[in-house]
């Protein structure tokens, strides 16, 4: 059965998902839907880009993600479909898919221009329900995606700064993405490009530094500090996220979306 994942900023009080899952499953009966999200903040597109690269690549082979954060929902903003060697992603050309896709081998870009996959009517407010879910499901039934429109280069695309934090032999600059629904920061900084830093001159003491607070050590788990109390640990994700144990990092420490964490090097000066 083909798959196809949704990943909207639509919530759950309103009809569209629903509406975008009777398109599918009109076009595509045999479809099974997997709800990515439909609780990303409104038209925060940065937001559903960090959640659909989170999520693409623990689904199977061949599936379909729908994503539909749009703000320019309506205007010349393109409409894209993408296949590389294990997926496919629908979408606006807004930068909601770059993260996903430029973490994967691109096979080909499309535009989607091709009405007859379309619903005969087309909202200028609602391409989820008219484009999007209707090119996902034929993508879902096996139709090609040169049928959809006009190749595309990857060069051409919306593309998002890059999801990697700012390093040097002494110093990481990281900058806070996303704030999830418990309140934790979650910074751009990788895992491995933590590692690699830690190990380019072999391991040394460090002092991370985001507003007042400071930290020399990550914590594997969030009850290795009292509660309370903040902490900094690698997420699911694998990036570097600043945390308080049963409580809200982003409220009761004041961080937002944007602040920025310095890591800085034993002997190179945090201030």
């Amino acid at each position: 059965m083909p798959v196809i994942a949704l990943l909207t900023d639509f919530g759950t009080q309103d009809i569209y998902v629903g509406v975008m899952k009777g398109v599918i499953w009109g076009i595509c009966p045999e479809a099974k839907i997997a709800d990515l999200t439909h609780e990303i903040p409104p038209q925060d597109v940065t937001a559903g880009a960090l959640a659909l690269w989170g999520a693409f690549r623990f689904f199977p082979k061949g599936t379909v993600f729908c994503a539909v954060v749009d703000p320019g929902v309506g205007t010349n903003r393109r409409a894209i479909a993408v296949q590389t060697q294990k997926h496919f992603f629908v979408g606006p050309d807004n930068g909601l898919l770059w993260w996903a896709i430029s973490e994967s081998e691109v096979v080909k870009v499309v535009e989607l221009q091709n009405r007859h996959y379309f619903l005969p009517v087309i909202s200028r407010t609602f391409h989820g329900r008219d484009i999007f879910a209707p090119v996902a499901a034929h993508i879902a039934k096996g139709v090609a995606i040169d049928e959809f429109g006009r190749e595309l280069s990857v060069d051409e695309l919306v593309k998002l700064p890059t999801l990697r934090a700012e390093t040097d032999e002494r110093h990481i600059q990281a900058q806070i993405v996303h704030i999830d629904r418990f309140g934790n920061a979650i910074t751009n900084l990788r895992r491995e490009d933590f590692n690699k830093w830690l190990s380019l001159h072999g391991q040394r003491d460090w002092t991370a530094k985001i507003g007042d607070l400071r930290f020399n050590a990550l914590c594997q788990t969030y009850a290795e500090v009292k509660a309370g109390e903040p902490l900094l640990l690698f997420n699911s994700y694998d990036l570097l996220e600043v945390a308080v144990n049963r409580g809200n990092a982003a409220e009761q420490l004041g961080i937002r979306k944007g602040d920025v964490l310095e890591i800085w090097a034993e002997g190179a000066g945090a201030e």
